[in-house]
């Protein structure tokens, strides 16, 4: 199969190669998925750069995909010839879908409806299984208050949209009129530049307060959790990019019984996995989702979309066609 590949951490330019591999062969308990598309996620990115060291001779790199079943080991029940997206594809494995082909274990292949394509459906793994998780790990939403933070991000863009199927008022923040767009068109009832408005006094005239975060810089942003965030309510942050390690402001937070959770899709319990495939089918199959594709590249330019989302110019995501 043709695949990309690095050997060592370091820049896409220097250490992502291209070329022949073997073919994977399903193991018992395994699926092997044909790919059509593979999402390059911000994480990959940062993984490939050096966030995780790589402990495998050669690494694949991308944990989202889509294609078809074309072999099953041994005591799969699956169907070959099954359309799939994949998730979790390079989580402590050496290979994940910047390939032809990749043999995986078959609960990370989840059936895709056939009027979601293979582009549309590799970008579901990282990105809405977050957001899933950071609205309903605490309950249902119906008739609640939902800030997204970064609204315009490709996490943020399916919050906004299962939030609303969901039953949920939302509140998002984006950082330019162009994401203010493109918010708006998932379904935002209240979007707020916050390069140019007071984002805690704008959410406290209009809407009193809110009911749960999903959070994308959660020590940047805490500051304004801290005064819109409703007693008993609930910030899920599934980063904290510009202040790792941030200080709590516990005695202002106290009498507000807040749950803080933090979201790592990666390691989320698998009752939780298999929620969110549930609800993500209903959602598929029960709205008309939008899918922000940003860029696509063929699998021989993938330093190209490696370093496409390092700069974080384009709204939406990037595809590797294969």
């Amino acid at each position: 199969m043709r695949a990309a590949w690095y050997e060592k951490n370091g820049l896409a330019a220097e250490v992502m190669r291209v070329g022949e591999l073997p073919d994977p062969e399903p193991a018992a308990g395994e699926v092997r998925i044909r790919l059509h598309a593979s999402a390059v996620n911000p994480s990959d990115v940062k993984a490939r750069g050096g966030s995780r060291p790589i402990r495998w001779p050669k690494l694949i790199p991308n944990s989202d995909g889509a294609g078809v079943i074309d072999a099953v080991g041994e005591g799969v029940k699956r169907k070959v010839g099954e359309r799939v997206w994949v998730f979790n594809g390079q989580w402590d494995r050496a290979f994940g879908t910047s390939a032809e082909m990749i043999a995986v274990p078959q609960a990370l292949a989840v059936p895709l409806p056939d009027h979601i394509t293979f582009e549309q459906g590799a970008c579901l793994g990282i990105p809405a299984m977050t957001a899933h998780r950071a609205l309903f790990a605490d309950g249902p939403i119906s008739d609640k208050t939902v800030l997204v933070t970064g609204g315009a991000g490709v996490v943020g863009h399916y919050a906004i949209q299962l939030a609303k199927w969901a039953g949920a008022r939302v509140v998002t923040t984006v950082s330019s009129d162009a994401k203010a767009a493109h918010a708006r068109v998932a379904g935002a009832d209240v979007v707020i530049n916050y390069r140019n408005e007071d984002t805690a006094a704008r959410i406290k005239a209009e809407l009193g307060g809110v009911d749960r975060i999903v959070e994308v810089d959660f020590g940047k942003n805490l500051p304004v959790s801290a005064q819109v965030l409703n007693d008993n309510g609930v910030i899920a942050c599934y980063a904290s990019t510009s202040i790792p390690r941030p200080q709590y402001p516990y005695p202002d937070m106290l009498w507000r019984n807040p749950v803080v959770r933090q979201v790592f899709v990666y390691t989320m319990p698998d009752a939780a996995k298999s929620q969110a495939h549930a609800d993500i089918a209903r959602w598929l199959t029960q709205t008309k989702p939008l899918f922000a594709i940003a860029e696509r590249f063929p699998l021989d330019q993938v330093v190209a979309a490696h370093q496409t989302v390092e700069r974080g110019e384009k709204i939406g995501h990037v595809l590797l066609e294969i």
